[in-house]
This record gives C-alpha cells, structure tokens and sequence, in this order.
C-alpha cells in the first residue's frame, strides 16, 4: 500500500506543521520547498525528504516530476500548499507602468496557485490512481476566493481558479483519484502582528479565535481517511461567511 504524500511549500507555517503531522501519522512524506527556511531542519531531522523547487519554473517542475517517478509506484497523495501573496500594484498614472506591473502581479498569482497545480496535478495523476485506496489532491485554496478582494484581486482570482480546478480534476480522475480543497481563513497570526490587528482580524469570525495549524492538518488527516468525498471546498473560516453585518 502507498504512503507517500507529497506537500509543496512546506518549509514554514501551516505547510511545516501538516508535514511533520502526516510524518508522525506514518506517511512517508516528500516536501518541496522554495527557498532556505528555519523549520526544514525540523523537517529533515523527521527523515523527511526535503526537495528545493520553485513550482513557478517549468524546468524545475518538470525536473521534479521526473524525481517523483523514479521514486515511488504509486503516490498516496498531493498537497497544494506552495503560496505566494501579493497585494495589487499602486496606480502610478503611467497607463504603460500600470499595465506592466498589473501583469507581472497576476501571472506571478496565477501561475503559482492554478498553473503549477494544474501541471503537477496531470503529470503525477497516473501515480494516485494506483494507489491501493483512492489517491487524493487537496488544493489549499483562501476565504476570498469565494468573497473576492478590494485589494488583492489578482491573489483572489487565482484562489478561485484553484477551487475551480478541483471541481474540474475531482470530475476528470474519479474514481481512482478524490479531489477536494480546503479554504481557510484565519488560522494562524504571523509574529509581527500587533494586538490592534489581531482585534480587528478575531472579531471577522463568529468564532473569533485564533485555531492554530492543527485545525489545517486535522482536516488534511480528515479528507485522507474519507471514502467518499470528492469535488468539495472545506470552508475552515470559523464562520466568517456568515459574519455579516
């Protein structure tokens, strides 16, 4: 029976802590990150295999996929957490420099959270097919995927565009495969965040607490034991949505 589960961008946050979770589960766990943080030395001292890969760079896709293959048979699952974030460029009142910069934005966006999901999700798709129990892709999508951004639009349309592609892949590989997303809201405060912030951003939840990364990999653990859930989005927003005023 396969084990092995791949997670991208797991060298920090909530991509650190549901690796290392899956790892104690008894997973064999392959995680990519993108550049040099402190948790990898967390996660190789777990014997987990840590893989330097930029999933924006068609090469360094491609380079990995074929490592995955050489590998491992089979694959249990693939964990879409590799994230970027950036807010949407200021009008400089220069048509040409907006149009420049609004580019480079969306591209960086999409190709991070769509495209290399995408690529990745159809090279290694023959792999979790094989898998003894169904094989599974669980997309990290965001809330405002589904509400939109005033300010982050460019990050927003491409969560939604992940969300969209797990409708589309949970269609296209079942029933071997089960494709699911989780859209989370706040889960975890950075270290720089101020009480002030931290206020503002509580009182956004009707739960209106701060539920840690465990919450995220609970709920990763969760989709992995399921038999029969495919095609849906885990809105994990401590009731955000019905928030209103």
């Amino acid at each position: 029976m396969s084990n092995v589960i791949i997670i991208t961008g797991a060298a920090q946050r909530l991509g650190l802590h549901c690796a290392l979770t899956l790892n104690q589960a008894g997973y064999r766990v392959i995680a990519t990150y993108r550049s040099e943080k402190p948790g990898l030395s967390r996660l190789r001292q777990a014997g987990i295999e840590c893989f330097q890969l930029d999933v924006t760079n068609s090469v360094a896709l491609a380079d990995f996929i074929r490592h995955i293959f050489t590998q491992t048979n089979e694959l249990r699952a693939l964990i879409h957490n590799a994230s970027d974030w950036h807010a949407d460029a200021s009008s400089q009142n220069n048509p040409d420099l907006d149009i420049a910069a609004d580019s480079a934005i969306f591209d960086a966006m999409h190709a991070v959270h769509a495209k290399a999901p995408y690529i990745l999700n159809r090279a290694l798709a023959p792999l979790l097919a094989k898998s003894a129990l169904a094989g599974d892709i669980i997309h990290l999508t965001d809330f405002v995927a589904s509400v939109g951004s005033a300010k982050h639009m460019a990050y927003a349309a491409s969560k939604a565009a992940l969300t969209n592609l797990t409708l589309s892949f949970a269609r296209a590989l079942a029933p071997k495969v089960k494709v699911n997303a989780i859209a989370p809201a706040l889960l975890m405060f950075n270290q720089h965040d101020d009480d002030a912030y931290k206020a503002k951003a509580l009182n956004k939840s009707l739960l209106q607490i701060e539920p840690g990364a465990s919450e995220l990999s609970n709920t990763v653990l969760y989709l992995l034991q399921s038999r029969y859930l495919t095609g849906k989005i885990i809105e994990l927003d401590g009731g955000r949505a019905l928030n209103l005023p």
